[in-house]
């Protein structure tokens, strides 16, 4: 079966409320001013903290605020719920907090919700999903009531980007009180939008906070509820967009926006995510991956340029980097495999592998069909490959116990456009990191921490192009999103794949 005949092939084939009002049901949007969305995958549980895909975040984005905010359009961090900041020496950061905001709770925001968020999280003991989003903070200091200072447990470059909306503050009280639990269960946040019914992985809703705060960067939605819902079935996702049932949905495979443009508005943009394949060369036993020569085998062996056409887009690109181009410091000069199945036989026979070799990989978070012809591309040239499918949290927690010699998945860098948020996490040492190249590290530390543009690029670059060398790992594609749209919305997508809904408007 060709490529695409195996894409086709795929694509054919307790609720808790937090308010008197009934639940909500999915009318067309425009009429009662609804906006309704669909998701394909269950959004995680609403502890932002614990998050790791993109469904449960963005709707974790509409209910809370961080201290700062980026605007995407200018590239400028704004004023959220600090009103200003400084750095007092480079370890140091001192924030001046806006007064007279409230948490959909009532509560009044103050210095105390930023020490106690903050200093919980940055606990190993607490889970926070990726430890690179807070592990540079050493603790919070309360000034006064609407004073804090952050003190890093190192430099760290990416501070203000991290701190524009990653790390969003919950309130201090409810938080001591309920923990993770409480905040997953009944969400409260200072965001434009508060929760007021959800039943987990299924449906939510939300419903315009008209207490939002005056002044904040995302303004007053002009959309009164957005009733969110998990739908697995991509064909049942294009009858109800059709019909008017959704005004939203994403990810919409190249051919199938091909077929649904005209019928509904489809826009397609560029993402800061990338598919990869992780290669466990430094946290397994001695396997065949642990040789160079099996690595730049296999990277000549999958025809990347194919699958990124057919599964990525026309617009996609192959990729040779570890990182997105659209990143501060993706170095783009570095070693580059073109598709050669034979080159592919002749460097695995010099490894000592003439007649290959079998190997688990575990693929999360990505199209069967792509990591089935990763493995078909793969099984040419003798590499005998059993997939396996994992949820994400699943694969994440096989790969961190070192069990996983190959793992295929994709990766948005928290939607932020500085290579730190993606090389940082898989090669520096933390516990994604199954390379474990001690120069990476040193040279990705010092990038992380110095507050010069150049240092940081040269450091980046020696890393990336080692990484290329040592074929440390299989970069395939970046990504694009087709949206697909009622002809009633006004919605601009962001290359971070954070949609943006409180800027949604109705024409």
């Amino acid at each position: 079966m060709t490529l695409k005949k195996t894409l086709l092939a795929s694509l054919l084939g307790t609720t808790l409320a937090f308010s008197a009002l009934h639940s909500v049901p999915a009318l067309a949007g425009k009429a009662d001013d609804t906006l309704n969305v669909a998701f394909s995958d269950e959004p995680e549980p609403l502890d932002s903290y614990k998050i790791a895909g993109r469904q449960g975040l963005i709707i974790a984005r509409h209910i809370y605020d961080g201290l700062l905010y980026k605007d995407l359009s200018s590239g400028e961090i704004k004023p959220a719920l600090a009103e200003s900041w400084k750095f007092t020496d480079d370890k140091t950061i001192e924030f001046v907090l806006r007064k007279g905001v409230k948490f959909h709770n009532g509560t009044d925001f103050t210095a105390d919700d930023v020490l106690t968020t903050l200093n919980t999280v940055v606990k190993p003991a607490y889970g926070t999903r990726f430890q690179i989003s807070v592990d540079w903070i050493a603790s919070v200091e309360k000034v006064d009531d609407y004073r804090v200072r952050i003190h890093m447990a190192k430099p760290f470059a990416g501070a203000i980007e991290m701190l524009a909306d990653a790390l969003p503050i919950y309130p201090h009280a409810y938080f001591s009180e309920k923990g993770s639990a409480g905040m997953a269960e009944h969400p409260v946040g200072t965001g434009p939008y508060k929760l007021i019914e959800q039943t987990p992985g299924v449906r939510y809703v939300l419903e315009r906070f008209d207490n939002h705060y005056a002044g904040s960067p995302k303004g007053k939605p002009a959309i009164k509820r957005i009733v969110i819902r998990t739908i697995p079935e991509m064909n049942t996702q294009y009858a109800e967009l059709m019909s008017g049932k959704l005004d939203w949905i994403w990810r919409v495979p190249p051919d199938q926006a091909k077929r649904l443009a005209g019928r509904v508005n489809i826009i397609n943009a560029p993402i800061m995510r990338i598919a990869y394949i992780s290669l466990a060369t430094g946290g397994t036993a001695d396997t065949p991956i642990t040789h160079p020569l099996v690595r730049q085998a296999m990277l000549y062996a999958v025809n990347r340029q194919q699958i990124a056409t057919v599964f990525g887009g026309e617009t996609s690109q192959v990729l040779n980097s570890a990182c997105n181009p659209l990143q501060f410091g993706c170095e783009q000069d570095v070693a580059a495999y073109g598709y050669d199945p034979q080159k592919a036989k002749d460097l695995l026979k010099e490894a000592g592998y003439p007649n290959g070799f079998d190997l688990e990989m575990v693929f999360a978070a990505m199209p069967r069909p792509v990591a089935e012809a990763v493995s078909s591309d793969l099984a040419k040239v003798g590499i005998r490959v059993r997939l396996n499918e994992n949820q994400f949290a699943a694969a994440v927690q096989k790969w961190r116990a070192g069990t996983l010699p190959a793992l295929m998945s994709n990766w948005g860098s928290y939607g932020i456009g500085d290579v730190a948020f993606i090389l940082s996490n898989y090669f520096g040492g933390g516990d994604d990191d199954m390379v474990k190249d001690a120069q990476l590290a040193a040279w990705l530390k010092v990038a992380d921490a110095s507050p010069d543009s150049e240092v940081r690029k040269q450091n980046y670059s020696l890393a990336l192009k080692k990484i290329a060398d040592q074929a440390y790992w299989i970069p395939l594609y970046n990504y694009n999103i087709n949206y697909g749209l009622s002809k009633d919305l006004n919605f601009t997508p962001q290359p971070d794949e954070f949609a943006r809904w409180w800027l949604s408007s109705w024409k």
